[in-house]
C-alpha cells in the first residue's frame, strides 16, 4: 500500500491494487478470465489505471511486462522474515479463514478465484513458512533474471523517495514517504481480523 500511495502522489495514479478488484465492478470478470487461462486484453484489464502494485496483477507480471513494453518494473522486496511475518498475518491468514468469514458474495467469489489460481500456482503451501519463503525467493530470482536491468528497480520502501524518483525521473517530494500499517489496513477491508 505504501508503494501505491507513493506512485499516486508522484502522478502515476490511479494505481491498480487488490482493493480495486474488490471495489471496481468491472474488475472481477477480467481476473476470472485470466485465472481460467483465457486470452485477455491487457489494456482493458488496466483501463483507467496508470500503475499496478500488489496481487492479482503481480501474479501476471511476466505477461504485463510484454503487454506494456515501455513500462518500468518496480520490484519491491523486504527481508524474508519481515515478508513472512506480514504475509502470514494477512494474506495467508485471510485465505485460510475466508470460507468461514461473513463477506459480501462478490468478495467470496473473487477470493475463491484467487485461491484456485495464483495462490495455488505461487505457493506449494501458503501456510508453511519454509514453502512460502521458497516461493518468495524464487519470485525474486525470476524478476531479477527476466526483467532487463534498464527497466527494473529493486526497491524497499525503507529506501524512501530518492531511488524511486530517480528511477521514474520525477522530483523528490517534500513530504515523508507514505507509511501504512498493512495488518490493520488489510483487515479493515474485511470487517476486522478473525481470531
Amino acid at each position: 500500500m505504501s508503494t501505491k500511495l507513493a506512485l499516486e502522489h508522484l502522478g502515476f495514479g490511479p494505481c491498480h491494487h487488490m482493493v480495486e478488484v474488490m471495489e471496481n465492478p468491472a474488475q472481477p470478470a477480467h481476473w476470472t478470465s485470466i485465472a481460467a487461462g483465457r486470452p485477455v486484453d491487457w489494456d482493458a484489464v488496466f483501463k483507467g489505471y496508470n500503475a499496478q502494485v500488489d496481487w492479482p496483477g503481480a501474479a501476471v507480471w511476466q505477461q504485463t511486462m510484454v503487454a506494456f513494453p515501455e513500462a518500468k518494473v518496480i520490484h519491491t522486496e523486504r527481508p524474508e522474515e519481515a515478508w513472512w511475518n506480514s504475509f502470514n498475518i494477512t494474506i495467508s491468514k485471510f485465505f485460510t479463514n475466508a470460507p468461514d468469514m461473513d463477506l459480501p458474495p462478490h468478495v467470496h467469489d473473487i477470493f475463491r478465484t484467487m485461491s484456485g489460481w495464483f495462490l495455488k500456482n505461487t505457493f506449494e503451501d501458503h501456510t508453511d513458512r519454509d514453502c512460502a519463503i521458497a516461493a518468495f525467493r524464487a519470485n525474486n530470482q525470476a524478476v531479477r533474471a527476466l526483467v532487463p536491468a534498464y527497466r527494473l528497480l529493486v526497491f524497499q520502501v525503507t529506501d524512501g523517495w530518492q531511488p524511486l524518483c530517480d528511477f521514474l525521473d520525477v522530483p523528490v517530494p517534500d513530504i515523508p514517504f507514505p507509511r501504512s500499517n498493512p495488518r490493520d489496513e488489510f483487515w479493515a477491508h474485511f470487517g476486522g481480523e478473525p481470531d
